[in-house]
């Protein structure tokens, strides 16, 4: 990061910048910083309407605590990298992920094993692996593993050694989506009952069978979507380009491309 770690001073100036409702990028150009930086920071201290210059500062002081703790003492939270990577920098992805996973509406224990899963290689860890990685008790992570499990962000198995294993895997995404698209059909159902109830015709059962409306176009779009952009999530990653730029993966085709459906106004 150029210029070392953010100051006090300059998170002010990205409170009073994210109050004023300007962009990363202009808050970035303003303190001669790149974007990624104050995303990340902002991000990983409540975002865009919650970011609190003080209590940012406190939390980047605690972390930094925390870390040299863990590197100095050797702590189970310390985990080992490979292929190279930077250690300080996946931790703060990791924070940025959680923080990002949490404001889309998921808690925050839920948010921090779903990140912790998603940034393993493998894609899976043992109760006992997150609660050394995440330095939480077990009670929390079976708490956050039955949530996750509930929602198909995780599934369950057993390994060799007859150990239960939590596993995200190529499909999690898919299956999120479609527990998704089944939960707001639920909706629609008692919507449409309610219409039933309040008397077809009256403001309330109006209101009602329009949500019903809405929400069925919406959940049937995203189930075929989904169905649709599956094969997304089991490509592998393209050559990069000769500028060594990361390619992009083609785009779906055929039955795999999304179609464009013609609102009736109704289903």
């Amino acid at each position: 990061m150029p210029g070392g770690r953010l100051t006090q001073q300059e998170r002010q100036q990205i409170a009073l910048g994210l109050a004023d409702g300007l962009a990363y990028a202009e808050i970035a150009r303003r303190l001669d910083r790149p974007t990624s930086t104050i995303t990340r920071e902002v991000m990983r201290n409540g975002g865009p309407t919650a970011y609190r210059a003080d209590l940012a500062h406190r939390a980047t002081e605690r972390r930094a605590r925390r870390r040299r703790q863990v590197a100095s003492r050797g702590l189970p939270g310390a985990i080992p990298q490979v292929h190279g990577r930077d250690a300080e920098a996946v931790r703060e992805y990791e924070e940025v992920l959680t923080t990002v996973m949490m404001a889309s509406g998921m808690p925050k224990m839920m948010s921090r094993v779903m990140a912790c899963l998603t940034l393993t290689d493998s894609g899976s860890l043992t109760a006992s692996e997150l609660v050394q990685r995440l330095q939480v008790s077990p009670a929390s992570i079976s708490k956050a593993i039955a949530f996750l499990d509930s929602q198909g962000f995780v599934r369950r198995e057993r390994d060799e050694s007859r150990r239960e294993r939590y596993v995200v895997d190529d499909d999690i995404w898919y299956r999120s989506m479609t527990a998704s698209a089944r939960s707001t059909a639920r909706i629609v159902e008692i919507a449409r009952q309610g219409v039933g109830v309040l008397g077809p015709g009256t403001p309330a059962a109006t209101r009602l069978e329009n949500v019903a409306r809405f929400l069925d176009f919406v959940s049937e779009s995203i189930a075929r979507a989904a169905e649709q952009a599956r094969a997304i999530l089991h490509t592998k990653p393209a050559a990069p380009a000769e500028n060594g730029a990361p390619a992009l993966p083609p785009a779906p085709t055929g039955d795999a491309a999304p179609r464009q459906q013609p609102d009736d106004g109704g289903h």
